[in-house]
């Protein structure tokens, strides 16, 4: 997996699914059949009422271990995705996300908080964030994406929430 290119997170997230398909069967995953797995991703589905992303998470991790490292094709894995689902965000008024903000205790983490939600970043990108990624001149920040994939996002002259 690290010879792919594959994250840290990544190849944990593999790891564990390939671990909680031999714990769910009490065998090793490269004994079971197609039927099992059909039967494994209808449990996460229908009995765990796992959200879609953690169902794609496990598929992804299994057809991983089942493709590059038993070199084995397995049918199942092929059309076992769940339906997308389509829902709108929830979307919180200007009141509501300064009244969230003013609950937050500690300035750094209030400074933080508002960056990230200013800038729509996710929570890791925000976190990660270094004064050498403040471009204060051009008014941007340097965003160090997943996938090695940076982009810029511009910086507000003033955030009033």
């Amino acid at each position: 997996m690290q010879l792919r290119g594959l994250s840290a997170r990544t190849r944990g997230a593999y790891t564990r699914a390939v671990r909680q398909l031999a714990e769910h069967y009490h065998r090793t995953p490269d004994q079971l059949g197609d039927q099992e797995l059909r039967q494994y991703f209808l449990y996460l589905t229908n009995e765990k009422k796992l959200a879609r992303p953690t169902v794609t998470i496990a598929l992804c991790g299994l057809k991983f271990f089942y493709e590059q490292t038993l070199k084995q094709l397995w049918p199942t894995l092929r059309f076992v995705r769940p339906p997308r689902e389509h829902k709108l965000p929830v979307v919180l008024s200007r009141k509501e996300v300064r009244h969230i903000l003013s609950l937050v205790r500690l300035p750094g983490c209030r400074a933080c908080l508002t960056t990230i939600y200013a800038g729509g970043l996710r929570l890791q990108e925000g976190t990660h964030l270094q004064v050498a990624d403040v471009d204060s001149a051009r008014m941007l920040l340097h965003i160090h994406g997943k996938r090695m994939q940076d982009r810029y996002v511009p910086l507000a002259q003033l955030i009033t929430l």
